[in-house]
Parts: structure tokens; sequence; C-alpha cells
């Protein structure tokens, strides 16, 4: 096993994973990069708060800067998804079904997948920012459009009203059909907010996002913003029994170890505000205290 035996194993090639190799190929570590091709960040038209991009940058060109950064270091990278990941003595043994890697660490870098509303063509609206997914990334983009947000109801009434920063027309659309009731009215009315029940049904007409309703109302939105939750991709992690939030987060410490040593989680995976910025700086702190905490690696 020692021939083989990688400093370091990082699974998932987004923003966060790409940094952190970057990072330990610069520190001169023995590492691979297992990517199943899925990042988050390739739904991104074009954002305009990651810093260092002043016009704004498309998440697939934004994805390709990382990746030409990483091969400039000679990072190795597979395409395959890591599918169970075994403890042993000298660390872990991942696999994809068919080949195995053994590494002294592992850096989870696996992201979450949004839960995505019932909407045809619903890839080519978010293309388009007529679907967003990150109100903290791009409401600022969707500035005075007709906004709409659909949640269950806590939710869709609190987004909302964070929206009610951006736009003066802003709509909750409760998506679990709970009751309209008086308390749930005072709170969007004090919040300037419009509050309607779920839609029968979302389309896409002339560029905008068509609600219709059971009573034959309908409502354009400019811009919709579903609220639906995410899934975390921590079931590597947490079948060696690594501590998850309430949402299936990971929880990490402040040098973005697990609860499983030896076992680092980085980017949107980990507990913590999703933001490509987060990522990066998550990546630099996991890559230098695994290159400090391993042996020594002199010319």
């Amino acid at each position: 096993m020692s021939d083989n035996l990688l400093d370091c194993l990082i699974v998932g090639a987004g923003p966060a994973g790409l940094t952190a190799a970057t990072y330990l190929a610069r520190f001169r570590r023995h590492l691979l990069v297992a990517d199943a091709g899925a990042s988050r960040a390739r739904w991104i038209p074009a954002s305009h708060n990651c810093p260092g991009f002043p016009f704004g940058v498309a998440g697939n060109e934004l994805l390709a800067r990382f990746r030409l950064q990483a091969e400039a270091y000679g990072v190795p990278q597979v395409h395959t998804r890591i599918t169970q990941v075994e403890r042993h003595q000298r660390g872990f043994t991942a696999s994809d079904g068919q080949r195995h890697w053994h590494a002294r660490t592992i850096i989870l870098a696996t992201g979450v997948v949004d839960r995505l509303p019932a909407v045809a063509g619903v890839e080519e609206a978010i293309a388009a920012g007529t679907v967003r997914l990150c109100a903290v990334c791009d409401a600022y983009e969707a500035r005075d459009d007709v906004i709409g947000v659909l949640a269950p109801a806590d939710a869709a009434v609190g987004h909302a009203a964070f929206l009610r920063t951006f736009s003066r027309h802003v709509c909750a659309l409760v998506a679990d059909g709970a009751p309209l009731d008086d308390a749930l009215q005072r709170r969007a009315t004090d919040s300037g907010v419009q509050l309607w029940p779920a839609p029968e049904h979302l389309g896409l007409v002339d560029g905008a996002c068509q609600a219709f309703f059971a009573d034959g109302r309908r409502l354009r939105l400019d811009t919709l913003y579903p609220v639906l939750g995410a899934d975390a991709q921590s079931g590597l992690a947490a079948a060696l029994g690594a501590r998850l939030d309430d949402e299936g987060a990971l929880v990490v410490d402040d040098r973005l170890q697990t609860s499983v040593l030896g076992l680092y989680a980085i980017g949107d995976v980990v507990s913590a505000l999703n933001q490509i910025s987060v990522a990066v700086g998550h990546a630099a702190v996991a890559a230098t205290t695994v290159h400090r905490r391993l042996p020594p690696n002199y010319c």
C-alpha cells in the first residue's frame, strides 16, 4: 500500500476542490482529484460578486480557470464518482466500485444538489436568470424585478422579506400548501410582501415565469427563487460516523476537519454560508492544515 499511498485524495472539483488541489500541489504533495463533473458552480450564468471579476464571470468559465491553474502544477484528476470510503490504520481507502485509491487524508468538496421546481426547461431558465438559486449571490441583478420566492410557508416569507432589499415587488408563494392564516399574512404584510398560495403549476412564457393557481389567477414573475432546500453530498463522511447538522451538512472544526480524524470537508457540503469566496477560503485553510499535519516531504 505504501508505494501508492497518496498524501491526500480530494473528492470534488468545484472551486473548493480545485483550490485545495492547487495549494497541495504547490506544497509538493502527492495528491489526486476525483470528480464526477457535477459542480454546482456550472449553473451560474454570470456571477458578479466573485472577487476579482468586476464584470462578472460564468460558472463554467470560472471552473475552467480553476482547472487550468491546478493543471499548471501537474494536479492529476480522474473523472469518476467515489462511492465508498473506508478507514484503516494508515488513512483511508476510497473506491468507485472498480478502482481503489489509498490516502493518508481526504478532503471532501462534494457540495450540494439543489432541489429544483417542476418547471419545464428549468435548466434554460437558470441559464437565462429567470430562475435563480442564490439570493446572496445575485439578488442585486434582480433588483426592481417582480420577484417570487417558492418555498414552504415560513421560509417563503422570510426569504421574501430578505429580497425586499432589492425590489418593492416581492411575492411569497407557499410551496407546501400550508394555510395562509392571519399570522402568516401579518408577517408578509409587515415585510411588504405579497402572499400567494401554492401554484398548481409553473411555466415559462415570453422569458418570464408564470405561476398558475387553482382559482384561475396567474402571476407573472421576472425572477423566481425556489427555496426548496438542497441535499448535502455528505454520505461518504456520514458512513464513517462524521457529525452532521440538522440539514445533513458536515460539521467541521476551525481547521475544516470533520469529527473523523484525517477527513476534511470544504465548500457547500460544510455547515456554512454557501459562497464561492467561502469555499475558496475553506480550501486554503484545509489544504495548509493537511500539509502541516502530514509527515515532512523534504527534498
